[in-house]
């Protein structure tokens, strides 16, 4: 009887294994790959426009939304982006339930990673859906959320740990893009070495880059821990404003669009050649 039970049960996770990661699954996650890159460039663009002075929506994933939403057929594109990323989301939480058997060691590492993927995209097929009907926002999540934070008991300290959390991660971003670690998820076999050098380029400069702007995001939260005040933590746009507002910010602030711009590329890479 438990032999017959536990058999029942391998073949389930076997039937939930195959749907999760068929074909389809793989190939609208493809698509989520160019979406997501897409949605990066466009948050390059906003970035520019905080350069030279021009800031129309905000600078970050939910500005890139919105700036889609403005546009004709924006909401329709938004559905398809929207299922896109579900679908990329349901492809990385397959590789974080079964995935990366032959990485060894790291197996447990990569599927944490292919975990907060999923979420991330998740969120983002969320917000995309929000903005495709008509009811998304572009206010800054990150300063309300301090301003909770820091109304509750030991709050003080609880804000300073999540600045501080957001560093260490933009930090491993950074570290991630310039051992060029994110190689290890494509599969360049059958590139030519022109696409291979440019991979390697976009992404090591793009994970740079974008690592660069969300750890001005982990220190402008830091700040507001330190002083007890909310209005200085604030999100992405913020970090892209406060760049800005620095001598030489402007140059700065072209740097981390450039970042933006070869992370967004580097996604069309990774869509072409992710290992499935």
């Amino acid at each position: 009887m438990t032999a017959s039970v536990s058999g029942a049960a391998d073949r389930a996770s076997n039937t939930a294994r195959r749907a999760a990661r068929n074909d389809w699954i793989t190939r609208i996650g493809r698509v989520g790959l160019v979406a997501y890159g897409v949605v990066n460039l466009l948050i390059a663009f906003l970035a520019i426009q905080v350069a030279t002075g021009d800031s129309g929506e905000q600078a970050n994933k939910n500005g890139a939304l919105q700036e889609v939403a403005e546009k004709p057929f924006g909401p329709a594109l938004l559905w398809i982006i929207a299922v896109a990323l579900i679908g990329l989301a349901i492809w990385q939480f397959a590789e974080a339930i079964w995935g990366h058997s032959s990485a060894g060691k790291r197996r447990l590492k990569k599927r944490v990673i292919s975990a907060g993927e999923g979420v991330l995209f998740a969120f983002l097929a969320f917000n995309a859906i929000k903005f495709a009907m008509g009811s998304g926002k572009t206010g800054s999540k990150t300063q309300s959320f301090t301003a909770k934070l820091l109304g509750e008991p030991f709050g003080q300290v609880l804000v300073g740990i999540v600045g501080v959390a957001i560093i260490v991660g933009a930090a491993f971003v950074i570290w991630h893009g310039f051992k060029k670690k994110f190689r290890e998820d494509l599969d360049l076999t059958h590139a030519d070495a022109k696409a291979r050098t440019a991979a390697e380029r976009f992404g090591q400069v793009g994970y740079m880059g974008i690592g660069a702007a969300y750890a001005v995001v982990g220190a402008l939260v830091v700040a507001a821990a330190v002083s007890y005040d909310p209005d200085k933590a604030s999100g992405l746009d913020g970090a892209m404003k406060t760049i800005a507002s620095q001598p030489f910010g402007s140059v700065l602030l072209w740097l981390v669009a450039l970042g933006f711009v070869c992370y967004g590329v580097y996604c069309f890479f990774d869509a072409r050649y992710r290992k499935s």
